[in-house]
Order: C-alpha cells, then sequence, then structure tokens
C-alpha cells in the first residue's frame, strides 16, 4: 500500500469515529502548498462517504495570516465540516484562533484542526484504536470529577498548585455539532480557575512554535500568572519572552492537558506531542472556546510540555487521591 492510500485508510477511520459523517454532509478543507497529500487523503475519504467537498489553499506569499481572507470566509455557509490542514507558522496562532472563532459561531459545524499535521502523524497517532483511547480518557474523566484543586509534581522540580473547582474536564476523542477537535487527537484537558496557580513547572520536553528543548525551562506562576522564566538557555528565555509578551491575558493561565493517544511520538511538533502518554501539558493564553467556562481572552495560547507527571486531586473535603503518577494512569 503506497503512501497516499496509507493515509487515506488512517484519514478514513478518523473522520468515522469524530465526525460521523452523512452523504448530505457539506466539507470545507483549508489547506497549503504544504499539506496537500494529507489534505487530499482526508477528501478522498469524504467522498467516499458521499460528502461534497471544496477546498481552499493559502498562497504562501499572503503568508503568515493575520486576517481571515474574505474568499475563505465566503466559502464557509452552508458547511457542516471544516478541516483546517495547514502548515503551523507561529506568526498565525492570532489568525487561527480568529478563524477557529469564526467557524464556531455556527453552532451546527464540526471542526477538525490539524496546524502542522504530518504525513508521519497521519500514520501513526491518526492510525489508532479511537474507541480503546476514548475508554482511556473516559476513565481519566471519571477519576478527576469533584476535584477542587490539583497538585502537579515531578522528580525533576515541578511544584504546582492548580484550581479546577466547577471547571469540566473533557477529551478531545469526537465532536458534536458546533465543536473542535485537533487531529492527532488523544488528550484530556481543561481550563484551570485563571487566578488559582501557584509554584513551579519544570517544562523539559517542547514547547510549541520552539520545539524539542535543549535545556529546561522553569516556569513560576503566582496566582495563575507567569511571573518569571528561569533556564540555563538564556536564548531560549529571550524568545519565550517575546512570544508571550503580546498582550496581558498571554501570562496567564489557559489550558491543563494530560495525553493519551498511544501512537503518538514526541517530535518537537506540539500537535502531537501533547497527546503522548506520559505527559501533561500546561498553555498559557486563550480558552474562551473551552468547556466549562474558559475567561482568558489572550490573542494567543501556547502549550508548554513535560514528562512523568504526578497528579494528585485534593477534593472539597480536603481528601486526596492519586490520579497519576509519574506518568501512569492509576487505575
Amino acid at each position: 500500500m503506497n503512501n497516499l492510500n496509507s493515509m487515506i485508510t488512517a484519514a478514513s477511520g478518523a473522520i468515522e469515529y469524530i465526525f460521523t459523517p452523512a452523504a448530505k454532509d457539506k466539507v470545507l478543507i483549508l489547506t497549503d502548498s504544504f499539506s496537500l497529500s494529507i489534505a487530499e487523503a482526508f477528501k478522498q475519504a469524504l467522498i467516499v462517504k458521499g460528502c461534497l467537498v471544496e477546498s481552499y489553499e493559502i498562497n504562501n506569499n499572503d503568508r503568515p495570516l493575520k486576517e481571515i481572507p474574505a474568499e475563505l470566509e465566503e466559502m464557509l455557509p452552508g458547511k457542516t465540516i471544516v478541516l483546517n490542514i495547514i502548515k503551523a507558522y507561529p506568526e498565525e496562532i492570532a489568525f487561527r484562533i480568529k478563524w477557529i472563532f469564526k467557524v464556531e459561531e455556527n453552532k451546527l459545524i464540526k471542526m477538525g484542526h490539524m496546524p502542522g499535521i504530518t504525513a508521519d502523524m497521519m500514520l501513526r497517532s491518526v492510525n489508532v484504536d479511537f474507541y480503546k483511547m476514548k475508554n482511556t480518557a473516559n476513565l481519566l474523566i471519571n477519576k478527576l470529577m469533584g476535584a477542587a484543586q490539583l497538585h502537579i509534581t515531578t522528580e525533576d522540580g515541578t511544584d504546582l498548585f492548580l484550581g479546577v473547582k466547577d471547571r469540566i474536564f473533557s477529551a478531545d476523542i469526537g465532536t458534536s455539532d458546533g465543536e473542535m477537535c485537533n487531529l492527532p487527537c488523544g488528550e484530556v484537558y481543561c481550563a484551570p480557575i485563571e487566578t488559582e496557580g501557584d509554584g513551579v513547572v519544570v517544562f523539559n520536553a517542547s514547547i510549541g512554535d520552539i520545539g524539542m528543548l535543549t535545556h529546561p525551562l522553569k516556569v513560576f506562576l503566582s496566582h495563575g500568572k507567569i511571573i518569571r522564566f528561569e533556564s540555563e538557555n538564556k536564548e531560549l528565555i529571550k524568545r519565550i519572552t517575546d512570544l508571550t509578551d503580546v498582550d496581558d491575558d498571554a501570562r496567564v493561565i489557559g489550558e491543563l492537558g494530560i495525553g493519551v493517544n498511544p501512537g503518538a511520538h514526541i517530535t518537537g511538533n506540539m500537535l502531537e506531542d501533547e497527546k503522548a502518554i506520559g505527559t501533561a501539558h500546561i498553555a498559557f493564553g486563550n480558552n474562551a472556546d473551552f468547556p466549562g467556562g474558559g475567561k482568558n481572552n489572550s490573542r494567543i495560547h501556547r502549550d508548554y510540555l513535560f514528562f512523568r507527571p504526578t497528579i494528585k486531586a485534593i477534593l472539597s473535603n480536603r481528601m486526596e487521591k492519586v490520579i497519576i503518577l509519574n506518568g501512569n494512569i492509576e487505575l
């Protein structure tokens, strides 16, 4: 089986589970010259299922995009599924957030978001057993129910308390009308309380738009906001500071996520990295479209990944229970 046929097989399985398409569905694929083979795989898989598919290819001369192209927005009315299959530019985060919010204005559209997806991801972390992965996610969500606070530690020095009382934990494995799902998918996530994050996190895996870390990055938080970066890599501190100083909310916690995808590898591409089993990630910035009350309206959303977390849930009655021990979900 050649590479395209293998990707069509992977796309078909993902589409069937996540979007449950019908012959009446009208699909818009946003793509670019870097992602055409993957877009073609999804297009062919959707056509087989009887869907009507239109594509919009971003002109490379227009990159990085700051605003939604008028021609793209004109193609949106009437669509029931939107797939974003594009190269990930750090400078396009604001555009991607605007586009997501524009699509989500229509509460009937199901969206698949894939900035930075590669052929390798298609074959290892999209081509997975979605039913088994969903069962793992549901187990984790059930264990997290009732938590008022989470205490996150690692052997590398992470020691962080997050407030999560009344915030909803969700899995990104599947969509209903008006919802978005990353591909590859495979995480359990929530929007922590924006003013209740205190302590330090040692990020030692990767950071969105930066890639694999050669030196750990310590991030100190007070009341949910970054107050200091520390690392032996001074260039890293400068770069992450520049990327973060776009608005006040860019330093405010936006997400806690836990990976549950058995096919995901750590490669420096956050789209896949954050889904890897044995990792957790924290994002700073926008979470306004998260289920359960996100209140961060930053123009950016950037994920920071670390290995082998231990996560304890602190309940409202102050009792504690271990949810994850050194990266392993406690069964």
